[in-house]
């Protein structure tokens, strides 16, 4: 049906992209587990995209906080979100609890790079993607480094 409609050329990966793959529970040391709501499936009875997303950055910043690197009220620094991918493979759906994981690819001068999977019966995931702060004063908004204590932290899921 793809090709019928004539995107299938322009969205399959090309050699140079491979199409990316399932991975396992395992690839990804930090989980955390989120129930599905109602409002999450939509009019095809799956759950919606743009939720993917707020799940991402729901399991970024409670770990964040839960590490006492992330203060939302006083912090010198702010993470803001300058980009975000999902690859989906499986459907997931209301009611359902889901697993996501979440490992550190890359920390940068002032960014760091963090890759996420939604996983829901299967060892396999579901979905995976990517999610980048850049770091930024809090009161200027300008590009900052990444602070120690948070460096550190990103450290042992790098």
């Amino acid at each position: 049906m793809c090709g019928a409609h004539g995107w299938q050329n322009r969205s399959m990966p090309t050699s140079a992209s491979p199409r990316p793959q399932r991975e396992p529970h395992n690839a990804y040391p930090v989980q955390r587990s989120i129930p599905t709501r109602w409002m999450d499936n939509d009019a095809y009875g799956h759950v919606n995209n743009v939720v993917y997303y707020s799940w991402f950055d729901t399991a970024v910043n409670a770990w964040l906080i839960e590490n006492g690197v992330l203060d939302i009220q006083n912090g010198a620094t702010v993470g803001l979100v300058v980009e975000t991918h999902c690859n989906y493979f499986a459907p997931l759906a209301f009611p359902q609890t889901v697993m996501l994981g979440l490992r550190v690819a890359h920390i940068g001068a002032s960014s760091v790079r963090y890759e996420l999977a939604v996983f829901g019966e299967e060892d396999l995931c579901a979905a995976k993607g990517h999610f980048v702060h850049v770091y930024v004063d809090a009161q200027t908004h300008q590009p900052t480094a990444v602070p120690a204590n948070l460096k550190q932290l990103l450290e042992t899921l790098a």
